[in-house]
């Protein structure tokens, strides 16, 4: 009978197709209506406690509450073609592009006011260089990890996949906290927007292996799923907020950098495992179209209707 099923599989498919909508409009709706990171100039007085506090606050709604619903989201992604879900990740690879794009922007303005341009040009690329390598490295345990682990539980490989993502979201955290702290709340909005945009996409990928179990899991372990994947986004920030000279602002970026970098080579290696091609007409408009909305979002939404000149 429909009510033994868990409530997470009782909740009807159009309802788990339009949560993930409904949430970014509320969060759009949100910044709109108060305008949050309008001035930060006023946080330069702030507490440590209220400045950790309010990237606490920013880090639950980027990191942790777009997870969970991108969980919701799982059993309708599911019943989907395989290019479709494919248009989904290349959709939020346009998004991230575009970001690291405009991260890539302020490591070369914060560059320029260091008195050494070999430092800058070291830091730059040694953060981004480094940061790849090490999620390339443990993106490559963890394949090796599930390759080898046939016997473990979908629900295991769940857990490992969501700690993986939570490494990634400490870069998003970075950018996040560097950007507060350095008064930034336009950048601060867009990349909140973004990483919401992105992070709705990361909760299918979580639970994806669990699809190969019998039995769904209990409710408890989407939740600690969830804040392992989005989690690390306040732990990033509050790491971020440290930010207060020009080397560490490039630094801090760059890592952020790195760490979106790798996540692109993996949301290309979700679309190879199923597909002879990455590149499709498909993937190309989504791809383009994340760019573009993340465009209208900077220049309408953000520079012109949220934060006027």
């Amino acid at each position: 009978m429909d009510n033994e099923l868990p409530i997470h599989e009782r909740v009807p498919h159009w309802v788990l197709a339009i949560a993930p909508l409904v949430v970014l409009a509320a969060v759009l709706a949100l910044l709109v209506v108060t305008s949050p990171f309008g001035d930060l100039g006023s946080m330069a007085d702030a507490s440590t406690v209220d400045i950790l506090w309010m990237l606490t606050i920013i880090g639950f709604l980027a990191g942790i509450v777009p997870v969970a619903i991108g969980m919701l989201w799982f059993p309708f992604i599911r019943a989907l073609e395989y290019r479709f879900i494919h248009a989904f990740l290349a959709l939020s690879a346009g998004v991230l592009a575009f970001i690291a794009f405009e991260m890539t922007e302020q490591v070369f303005d914060y560059g320029g006011e260091l008195e050494s341009t070999s430092l800058a040009v070291a830091a730059a690329v040694g953060g981004v260089a480094v940061t790849f390598g090490i999620m390339y490295a443990l993106s490559r345990w963890r394949q090796r990890t599930v390759a080898t682990g046939a016997e473990k539980s979908g629900l295991h490989v769940a857990y490992l996949v969501a700690v993986a993502l939570g490494l990634h979201s400490i870069g998003e955290g970075l950018a996040i906290g560097t950007a507060f702290v350095l008064g930034q709340g336009e950048l601060v909005m867009l990349l909140v927007i973004g990483f919401v945009m992105h992070n709705i996409m990361e909760g299918p990928t979580v639970v994806a292996a669990v699809a190969r179990d019998t039995a769904s899991p209990p409710l408890h372990h989407f939740a600690i799923m969830g804040v392992l994947a989005g989690g690390p986004v306040i732990l990033g920030g509050w790491i971020g907020s440290l930010a207060d000279s020009a080397l560490l602002a490039v630094i801090f970026y760059a890592i952020a950098i790195g760490a979106i970098l790798q996540v692109l080579v993996e949301l290309a290696e979700l679309i190879r495992f199923d597909a002879d091609t990455i590149v499709t007409r498909l993937n190309a408009v989504t791809f383009v179209a994340g760019v573009a909305l993340m465009f209208v979002l900077e220049d309408v939404i953000v520079e012109g209707w949220i934060l006027p000149g």
